[in-house]
């Protein structure tokens, strides 16, 4: 297994919170490298000697070149609740994002549409205008600064579509930092993207007291240029 610290930010008997590192896959695919669920399920059985299966639910996702806030549920009760709170845009996701050059305007909205699946390479089809099994996308976006020709973004997304930002960015002419799918001229050494999940806010499953987690953006380049986590 590749050496992914686990970074819990809360737990409970419902719910476990971590930061997933780029590179890092959220779940399987036909790579077969080892995920996040699994590397949680570990920790999980060692530190509670648990045996046998351990259920953990994943109830929303994170590209694997993207960092960030994911939320993970305990029992299949709280994975029910919780992925219906993901699916009725009741979870508020804010993003911090470094980008190529600058947005249109210092702060607005992108509305496009967005095919469903990716094509032959992986990529997400847009257009200004519906197109057959196309989907509404729209974000928020803010500027929270400008360094040696980058920028430095919040974003709130109000629709969740597959690489909804990172192409809704690439086609307003500001590309997420390393992102090379979506038009980056260059990647990053890591192969990561410059796209984290700053913030989630929701309702617990059992109870629906609000929850509020934040992580930390990484503390490399090109993140570094901005010197930290401004509010």
């Amino acid at each position: 297994m590749p050496d992914h610290e686990l970074r819990i930010l809360h737990e409970d008997n419902h719910l476990l919170v971590v930061v997933k590192p780029a590179g890092l896959l959220a779940q399987g695919d036909s790579s077969g490298d080892v995920t996040l669920l699994d590397l949680c399920k570990a920790d999980l059985k060692a530190r509670f000697g648990k045996p046998g299966n351990v259920y953990l639910g994943l109830v929303h996702r994170l590209d694997r070149p993207v960092s960030g806030v994911m939320v993970l549920a305990r029992t299949s009760k709280a994975a029910s609740r919780l992925s219906e709170q993901f699916r009725d845009g009741r979870v508020r996701k804010i993003y911090r994002v470094v980008v190529e050059g600058a947005p249109p305007a210092d702060e607005g909205e992108l509305v496009g549409h967005l095919a469903a699946e990716g094509d032959a390479d992986g990529r997400t089809r847009w257009s200004a205008t519906p197109f057959p099994g196309s989907r509404e996308a729209s974000l928020l976006y803010r500027s929270l600064g400008v360094a040696a020709g980058r920028s430095l973004l919040e974003v709130r997304p109000q629709t969740g579509r597959r690489h909804q930002i990172r192409v809704q960015l690439a086609t307003a002419g500001c590309p997420v930092v390393g992102d090379v799918k979506y038009g980056a001229p260059i990647p990053l050494p890591d192969r990561s993207v410059a796209l984290h999940a700053w913030r989630l806010e929701l309702a617990h499953p059992v109870g629906d007291r609000p929850l509020v987690f934040t992580a930390t953006v990484p503390d490399r380049a090109p993140w570094s240029l901005f010197g930290g986590n401004p509010a």
